[in-house]
């Protein structure tokens, strides 16, 4: 039975942001042809939304995509919910054993989105701005919260388009990667192997919430060339990240206890 409560015109304008969330940047008309809407309803919503401040358009192409203003609302939601001051100790920790950057992320859609970080005070360091969305699939903070997920979960977020191949090292058939993501889980992190960019690895770790999902993961992300060099290896990264990435989790349950009264003593 419909809600005669619903507001259509908002209905849509909601679903055009989850829209251009998945795929990036989209013309009018390829809007209109994947919502099946009129063309003239995509041009009067998705003007509103630009006016507002939650849609951008380049003046290349003339396509749209979502503003940075969405994240910035989710940004206070994140704040609100603490997780960012929460991690802020552990990442601090994890940067000063590791002397190489660190990242927290949360799986936004098909992106991981990373929400803090802390640059390595290396001279040639990896630099990723706070807001950046980079593709689940090929990253480590992308993989470590994909292993963590649902098998089904999984499927269903990637198999309705080609895995786009960034390097010659990006897993680009799904079968292969769901082999990976359960080594990932077996293990308790994940390795990005210049998946993404050429010369970077990346090892990650999930924060898992007391009912066993992943609500976000952290990251070292370090110059090939620093491990070739054999100061610190993979393994000594891998292990930092995961004890600490496993600290933090047991804190987040422990925020999540009821308080004791005398009947649960």
């Amino acid at each position: 039975m419909e809600n005669k409560n619903l507001v259509k015109s908002v209905i849509k304008a909601l679903e055009i942001i989850e829209l251009l969330n998945v795929e990036g940047e989209l013309s009018i008309k390829e809007i209109s042809t994947k919502l099946e809407l009129e063309k003239t309803t995509v041009h009067r919503l998705i003007t509103t939304l630009k006016e507002k401040g939650y849609v951008i358009q380049n003046d290349k192409d003339r396509r749209y995509s979502n503003s940075f203003k969405l994240f910035e609302l989710g940004n206070r939601t994140i704040e609100r919910l603490g997780l960012r001051r929460q991690a802020q100790p552990y990442l601090e920790e994890l940067a000063e054993k590791s002397h190489e950057t660190v990242n927290l992320a949360i799986l936004d859609g098909k992106y991981v989105m990373y929400i803090d970080k802390i640059e390595s005070s290396e001279t040639i360091k990896v630099a990723l701005e706070i807001g950046k969305k980079l593709p689940c699939y090929c990253t480590g903070l992308g993989k470590a919260i994909l292993a963590y997920m649902s098998e089904q979960k999984v499927l269903e977020l990637l198999k309705s388009e080609p895995l786009k191949e960034f390097t010659p090292n990006t897993i680009t058939d799904l079968s292969k990667l769901m082999r990976e993501l359960r080594k990932i889980r077996e293990q308790g992190y994940s390795v990005d192997n210049e998946e993404y960019v050429q010369g970077l690895i990346c090892v990650a770790s999930p924060i898992i919430n007391k009912q066993g999902e992943p609500i976000a993961a952290m990251s070292i992300a370090i110059p090939k060339y620093r491990i070739e060099e054999g100061k610190k290896d993979l393994d000594y990264f891998a292990s930092l990240v995961k004890e600490t990435a496993q600290k933090f989790s047991k804190e987040l349950w422990s925020f999540s206890k009821p308080p004791l009264t005398n009947k649960n003593r």
